[in-house]
């Protein structure tokens, strides 16, 4: 029987026997013992499955990943430190130094900044394209040497939904796989891998996790990309590892399991950015109940959107809910069931106001965070975006009066009671 969505959120990934914990056990030790040398160099040879140190894996954040794993309908998936170790990872797992890759211009800001910046200092070059670009500007981004494509579902935070199909079906063309950030909606309101994702991540920081209590970050992988036959683009995957015997994960691990073992054996060995297991405890906890959360963070995010499309003190509002949002059509194809608890709004008068404006919120505060059972808020342009030019800004969909407002669980009147005393004080 498969379980539903419900049912794996509380129960999936970690499955106790007779007498054991009812709740996923925390594994805190670095290290795992053994008999003899023989058994844990077959470890270190790949030859079999285990754990030898936790800086590359963890009976704990493995018990989760398969939670998460189960969640997105992937294969095999894999816990990082934080939403931009997954990232990071994703496409570093397959995008080296000469390689490129094409970008939604629509993300995160520290995404951008990773993509843009950090990577290209390693020898990878990104070409960003609007989520709006026609079909021909789309395919001219690619490039011989292009491996991946990349978007978020819900952008961060210009709210823009991404034409999965449409972009998988560009990247297939071109033999390249795509790679989704499902951090807003989660699993629960899309599973971009149905539409044609091959590579899923997440920052579990956000609503998986939901109570601000434990950074993290999570890679599925669908399992169905074809290595072998775009074996010239991707030798990592296609060629031996003279690290690893010569081992060709392609080949040793199969298209289900080859994408997340590489990224375990090369770059979470060489790089070792590892959830804790205390911290993926918190997280499966958070996974527990975010079915039922993500219902009301939804609510409480369509009625404010609501709200303030009608306040005299707002200019605009971005929200896929609306029926008169530029992302509506796309919401009603990918998120049938809901969004996100996020929208992002302008105030009459400017970055001036909205500083006033957000100056006068009680229940939110103000805080580099979102996606939390706890409403909150803040200004891109001068915090999570503030790296970026106004030209960049702008591609990416954010005005300097932007204001991010995160949704919490909180009662849907008390919170629209807040935001109108504040804006009354605009």
């Amino acid at each position: 029987m498969t379980a539903s969505i419900q049912t794996t959120c509380v129960q999936g990934g970690y499955t106790p026997g007779n007498g054991e914990p009812r709740q996923i056990p925390i594994v805190q030790s670095t290290t795992f013992k053994y008999d003899t040398s023989d058994q844990m160099g077959r470890l270190f040879d790949l030859e079999e499955a285990g754990y030898f140190y936790t800086r590359l894996q963890n009976p704990t954040n493995d018990a989760v990943a398969a939670k998460i794993c189960r969640l997105e309908g992937g294969s095999a998936a894999m816990l990082t430190s934080s939403g931009q170790a997954a990232n990071f990872f994703a496409l570093f797992n397959i995008a080296e130094a000469g390689d490129h890759v094409v970008a939604s211009s629509a993300i995160y800001g520290g995404t951008y900044n990773l993509l843009a910046h950090t990577m290209s200092k390693m020898g990878v070059r990104v070409t960003f394209v609007s989520p709006t670009c026609t079909d021909e500007e789309l395919a001219a981004a690619f490039e011989p040497n292009t491996k991946a494509v990349f978007g978020e579902t819900i952008a961060n935070p210009a709210l823009a939904v991404l034409d999965i199909e449409r972009f998988a079906r560009a990247a297939h063309e071109h033999g390249v796989p795509l790679v989704v950030d499902n951090t807003f909606p989660t699993p629960v309101n899309c599973r971009p891998i149905e539409w044609g994702a091959d590579i899923v991540t997440h920052s579990t920081t956000k609503y998986m996790d939901g109570h601000g209590c434990a950074v993290g970050g999570a890679i599925v992988d669908a399992g169905r990309f074809d290595w072998m036959a775009h074996a010239e683009s991707f030798p990592g995957l296609t060629t031996p590892d003279e690290s690893y015997h010569g081992i060709v994960y392609a080949e040793r691990f199969g298209l289900g399991k080859a994408f997340i073992t590489k990224a375990t054996s090369q770059l979470m060995r060489d790089f070792g950015s590892i959830q804790s297991p205390q911290n993926a405890f918190y997280l499966n906890l958070g996974l527990e109940s975010l079915h039922v959360r993500m219902s009301q963070h939804c609510r409480n995010g369509q009625a404010m959107a609501e709200f303030l499309a009608a306040s005299p003190k707002v200019t605009t509002v971005s929200y896929p809910g609306l029926p008169g949002d530029a992302y509506h059509g796309l919401a009603q194809k990918y998120l049938p069931h809901g969004s996100c608890g996020v929208v992002s709004f302008e105030v009459a008068g400017g970055r001036a106001a909205a500083e006033r404006f957000m100056a006068a919120l009680g229940l939110c505060a103000i805080e580099t965070h979102v996606a939390d059972a706890r409403s909150c808020c803040l200004h891109p342009a001068s915090s999570t975006h503030r790296q970026m030019s106004d030209a960049e800004l702008a591609a990416a969909g954010i005005s300097p009066a932007l204001v991010r407002l995160s949704c919490g669980l909180e009662g849907t009147a008390d919170l629209i009671a807040d935001v109108e005393q504040a804006l009354a004080q605009v």
